[in-house]
C-alpha cells in the first residue's frame, strides 16, 4: 500500500519509511497522565508492564494504526533499569514527548540503507510485555542514531500480530482522529538537522516558516509527518526546554477524522490550521490538524 501511495503523489521512495508506528510521552506516574489524558476528552486503555523492569504503559489508538503510548515508571521498578532507560530524563517529569517509531517493510533492508547513508543503527533487539489480559506481545526495534527515537524515528518490526500491540481491545479507542500525522522535533540548529533528514532520507529541500507566537522557527519536509522546530530566541519554550531534555520530539499533531471548526488558538502551518489540545490539562502540546 505504502509503494501504491507513493507512486501516486510521486514521493521519494526512501519517505514511505516514515510511516508513524507510535509516538511516546513520558513521565513518572501512569495514573496522573492517565486522568490528564482523560480531562483532555481522549480514551485511553491500559498495556502492561515493559520486560525491562522499568516502565509500563498506556495507549490511546487510532483508526490508521498508529497510536500514542504513555509510558511511565512501573511499580517496584528496578531503579538500576530506571536510571539506565534512555528516557530517564523524561520519566522524572510530569509527562513530556520523548520519542517515535517507524515501522519500515524491511527493517534489515531499512537498517542497511541507513548504514549506507551514514548513520549509526543498533542491531535489532528483541522486547515486549505482557497485556493485563495474559497475552504475550513480541517485537525487535534497532536504534538509529543517538537516544530512543529522540531525533531520528527508531524501527520497530512485530514479531507477534501488530494489531495485538496497537488494539488491545480489538478496536481504536478514539475515533474522532484518524491517527498521528505530524511528529515536531525541538532541534538546536535548524540547518544542521534538515541536512541530517535530507541525507538519511533522501528528501527535497523543506518548507519553511516562523511560528512567533510558538516562538519558533519550522521547516516541514512534504509527504512525511516531520516537522523541525528551533528556537526563534533564547527565551522560547523550545529553547528551555532544550536545555533541559534536549533534541526529542516536542510536541505531536493529529489529524482530525471529520472537518471541524478551527479554535480560537489556532496556528496556521503550511497552509493547515493547528489548535493545540486543552495544554493546560495535559501539560505539553498536542495539536490537532
Amino acid at each position: 500500500m505504502r509503494l501504491l501511495v507513493a507512486l501516486m503523489i510521486g514521493l521519494p521512495m526512501i519517505a514511505t519509511e516514515l510511516q508513524v508506528d507510535h509516538v511516546t510521552v513520558a513521565g513518572r506516574d501512569l495514573r496522573a497522565m492517565r486522568r490528564a489524558f482523560e480531562a483532555a476528552g481522549l480514551k485511553d486503555e491500559y498495556g502492561g508492564p515493559h520486560a525491562n523492569h522499568a516502565t509500563e504503559m498506556a495507549l490511546a489508538s487510532f483508526p490508521d494504526g498508529s497510536y500514542l503510548e504513555l509510558i511511565a515508571i512501573q511499580p517496584k521498578a528496578d531503579p538500576a533499569a530506571v536510571s539506565a532507560n534512555q528516557w530517564h530524563r523524561c520519566l522524572e517529569t510530569e509527562g513530556v514527548p520523548c520519542g517515535w517509531a517507524v515501522r519500515p517493510l524491511d527493517l534489515a533492508g531499512e537498517t542497511a540503507r541507513l548504514r549506507a547513508a551514514g548513520l549509526r543503527v543498533t542491531s535489532a533487539a528483541k522486547s515486549g510485555r505482557r497485556r493485563p489480559d495474559g497475552v504475550v506481545l513480541e517485537w525487535e526495534t534497532a536504534q538509529v542514531g543517538s537516544g530512543n527515537g529522540n531525533f531520528f524515528p527508531f524501527l520497530i518490526h512485530d514479531l507477534t500480530p501488530r494489531d495485538r500491540r496497537a488494539y488491545p481491545s480489538g478496536k481504536p479507542t478514539i475515533s474522532d482522529y484518524r491517527g498521528i500525522a505530524r511528529v515536531v522535533l525541538g532541534v538546536n540548529d535548524l540547518e544542521a538537522a534538515i541536512a541530517q533528514y535530507e541525507r538519511a532520507y533522501g528528501l527535497a529541500r523543506p518548507h519553511r516558516q516562523d511560528d512567533p507566537d510558538l516562538g519558533a522557527k519550522l521547516a516541514w519536509f512534504t509527504g512525511t509527518p516531520v516537522i523541525l522546530a528551533a528556537p526563534a530566541g533564547p527565551q522560547s519554550w523550545i529553547a528551555e526546554r532544550l536545555r533541559r531534555l534536549g533534541e526529542t520530539p516536542c510536541a505531536f499533531i493529529l489529524e482530525r477524522a471529520q472537518p471541524g471548526a478551527a479554535a480560537k488558538s489556532a496556528s496556521n502551518w503550511f497552509g493547515r490550521q493547528i489548535s493545540w489540545l486543552a495544554p493546560e490539562a495535559l501539560g505539553w502540546r498536542l495539536g490537532v490538524e
